[in-house]
């Protein structure tokens, strides 16, 4: 199925949060570097910290 749809959902902290969830209880309690768990989290930082106080 495929997702061409013109607008995005910017990664929330909630959905990042069960994103690393999912992903430690998969690989033992961790969540390697640089896995889409890792980037989801990155992104949600990112999404929170430009909607308070971005120009």
């Amino acid at each position: 199925m495929s997702k061409s749809s013109a607008k995005s959902t910017p990664m929330s902290s909630q959905a990042a949060a069960r994103i690393q969830s999912s992903t430690a209880k998969a690989n033992g309690g961790q969540v390697p570097a640089g896995s889409f768990a890792a980037r989801a989290q990155s992104a949600a930082a990112t999404n929170q910290s430009g909607a308070k106080g971005s120009k």
